[in-house]
Formats: C-alpha cells, structure tokens, sequence
C-alpha cells in the first residue's frame, strides 16, 4: 500500500492543536492520586484547521478528503512549523463556498499510529 500524502497546501491560523494524553488516574479517599500513562502510543494530537483556497485548490482537498474516506487510509501531513510528517485520518470536514472564486474546508486531522 502506497501512503498518501496531503496536498501541498498550508492552513491559514489560527490551527488549533489538541493533546489527549492517555492517562489513567486513581484517587484515593484521603486526596491523594496516582496517575500512570496508558498504552505506547499515549498522547495522539488533534489539529483544527482552516483551509481557504480557491475553489479549484478547494476541490484538489476536498477531492483528497473524499479519497480517504472512500478508502479508509491515513495519510501523511505535517503540521505547522514541524518538520516530521505523521499519519491522520479525517472523519469529518465542512466546505463554504463564500465567494464565486473562493472556498473554506475546515477539517480535523486526527493521529493515528500504524505500522
């Protein structure tokens, strides 16, 4: 299988990146807590992102997006001032047409981890 990569096209700001770290917390009757991280790969990050494109840059990513979901593969993508790509998959994305000549996608790129 040959990985996809996202479109060459940056987000305009602000991106919104989450952390879920996987941690798994017990609390004791006198206050106190322990906490231990859960699994190996345990603090997968969300991005929020905008794209506004041109209609036509607009329909290369909103093309990609439907491709993914058709095949049900991740893809490449690197985020925002970094320099290593990871694997995301995009389970939901909105396009507003809001100029003849212009389109926003909003998407939330999820990490996966695969081999």
């Amino acid at each position: 299988m040959i990985m996809a990569t996202f479109p060459d096209y940056r987000p305009v700001f602000s991106a919104i990146k989450t952390s879920n770290p996987k941690i798994r917390r017990v609390q004791f009757g006198d206050g106190y807590e322990q906490r231990v991280r859960f699994g190996l790969n345990q603090n997968p990050k969300e991005w929020s992102l905008t794209f506004d494109q041109t209609t036509e840059d607009a329909n290369v990513i909103a093309a990609f997006l439907d491709a993914r979901a058709n095949d049900s593969n991740s893809f490449d993508w690197t985020p925002p001032y970094e320099t290593q790509s990871y694997k995301w998959v995009c389970e939901s994305w909105t396009r507003e047409i809001y100029n003849p000549h212009r389109a926003r996608i909003n998407a939330t790129f999820r990490q996966v981890f695969e081999t």
